[in-house]
């Protein structure tokens, strides 16, 4: 069945979670949850995830709602942090390439808000061994140019933002001024498209305008593909 849209009901779930993030709440209006949100996303990541494996055979998704699928576990992990509220106030999945968990390989993803929906194409994280082969990559003839004009071209079109950039230097021992030196400096590689307005999550138009601002984010990914297999 083709995806309709988000429902409202499910947004209007996140603006009251965010009122009363609290276990008794939740748990009183959790069949709200799985009906309108949960249960949306997943049809959401089926219908989005057809559509890029035309572009990428190997692309991974899943409905699993046990936090190994595409979906985020929408309880949030509260030890190591002075927010206490037991629930995320966003629903949030991904789409990821080759085999591995979905953090660790380079991956489409969304972040549906209340009143609006986010989207990536890249990699938030680099572990260690991935940042070594990520600069290794920059530092080579090939592929560091190839990165290169691929951020150039994302960055020509405004609407696009290449994020990744964290460390102050270029790591010890590589000049200062190397021609690639701000890439040399990122920890994590992703493209932000534009955002989708809760009227277009929630409309029929939801599936095809995602597919297409994700495409957008493909020089990134590809090359992160190549690199990271």
């Amino acid at each position: 069945m083709p995806f309709d849209g988000f429902p409202r009901e499910g947004l209007d779930f996140l603006v009251e979670l965010a009122e009363h993030n609290t276990r008794d709440w939740f748990s009183a209006n959790r069949q709200r949850y799985l009906d309108h949100l949960q249960g949306p996303a997943l049809d959401f990541v089926e219908q989005v995830g057809g559509h890029l494996q035309a572009d990428h055979p190997d692309l991974r998704f899943s409905t699993a709602t046990n936090g190994s699928g595409s979906l985020m576990r929408i309880n949030r992990d509260v030890r190591f942090s002075a927010d206490k509220s037991p629930y995320k106030t966003a629903v949030a999945g991904m789409w990821w390439l080759g085999e591995g968990r979905k953090t660790q390989r380079p991956a489409y993803g969304f972040h549906l808000e209340a009143d609006r929906m986010y989207l990536m194409g890249g990699m938030f994280h680099f572990d260690a061994g991935q940042l070594a082969r990520y600069r290794d990559a920059v530092l080579d003839d090939d592929l560091g140019p190839r990165l290169a004009e691929a951020v150039a071209q994302l960055e020509s079109d405004s609407t696009l933002q290449v994020g990744g950039e964290h460390y102050k230097r270029v790591p010890r021992g590589i000049p200062a001024d190397h021609e690639r030196e701000r890439l040399l400096r990122f920890s994590s590689l992703v493209v932000m498209p534009p955002t989708l307005s809760a009227e277009d999550a929630t409309s029929a138009r939801a599936v095809d305008l995602v597919v297409e601002r994700l495409r957008r984010t493909r020089p990134a990914v590809d090359w992160l593909v190549d690199v990271l297999r």
